[in-house]
């Protein structure tokens, strides 16, 4: 399906998006028009040929997807004022708003309409999100083309919507957990006598080497941690000092507390 999409909210994740999916060869630059009240910062959109308005209701009636990118206080006022635009034969509803339910949306704008949530993270600006997805309402090939859509921008998991909350922990605030722990990395690095950009790159790529791993092969960390753990070694004796220091515990923790702040939100 060709399918013109709006972005309405040209913030970093709106704009992430939209260059992701040209960059990818997905659709057309003149097929994606992102929107914002001030649209001076998005303008350099316009050069890669992608297009940009401050009208919400000019972007419905360009699309027949919808992407909406916005703060989670303003989703509400804004679905009522793009409502009379709206069309469930025709268009089809996508959320990355934190927070806002299916349900929501749907009784807002009506029961009719095909509503998809989306969790990307931040790495979507790389197009290599880990995205999570819920929908109501969709056929075949309306799912299919999401999941082709996210599929640009990174990885994508299909989860229940009642598991959109973990995922914002484990995904999106992810991110900010494995940097901490990369940061971590380079301040032992410098510690033990490389300088600060050589420990960046030596921590980020063996991060990055680890993940690949377990994405490409599909095995347990656990299989791949036994490879460099050799009896009486520098490895095992590293990761007993973390775990005696409470390294596993404290980041469970962590993601509970985090789960735990977004429930109570």
């Amino acid at each position: 399906m060709n399918k013109k999409i709006a972005i309405i909210g040209g913030g970093n994740l709106g704009k992430a998006i939209a260059e992701g999916l040209v960059k990818s060869g997905f659709t057309l630059p003149a097929h994606i028009m992102v929107t914002r009240r001030n649209i001076d910062p998005i303008r350099y959109l316009e050069e890669k040929g992608i297009l940009v308005s401050n009208s919400n209701t000019e972007a419905v009636d360009f699309a027949d997807m919808i992407i909406l990118a916005v703060k989670p206080f303003q989703v509400q006022e804004l679905l009522v004022s793009i409502k009379p635009a709206l069309r469930a034969d025709r268009h089809l509803f996508c959320s990355v708003v934190t927070g806002v339910s299916l349900d929501s949306i749907r009784h807002t704008i009506g029961p009719d309409f095909a509503v998809v949530r989306a969790m990307p993270n931040t790495a979507i600006a790389i197009q290599e999100s880990m995205t999570c997805i819920c929908a109501q309402g969709l056929n075949v090939d309306q799912a299919d083309y999401v999941a082709d859509l996210f599929r640009q921008l990174g990885k994508v998991v299909t989860i229940d919507e009642k598991l959109m909350d973990a995922a914002t922990v484990l995904g999106a605030c992810g991110i900010a957990y494995a940097l901490r722990f990369i940061r971590a990395n380079i301040q032992g690095g410098i510690e033990i006598g490389f300088d600060a950009v050589t420990a960046t790159l030596i921590a980020a790529q063996t991060v990055k080497g680890a993940a690949e791993l377990l994405i490409q092969t599909g095995r347990h960390p656990e299989q791949e941690i036994d490879k460099v753990t050799t009896p009486k070694g520098c490895t095992i004796a590293g990761l007993n000092e973390m775990e005696h220091q409470g390294f596993s515990s404290s980041l469970i923790k962590g993601i509970a507390a985090s789960f735990e702040k977004i429930r109570i939100e």
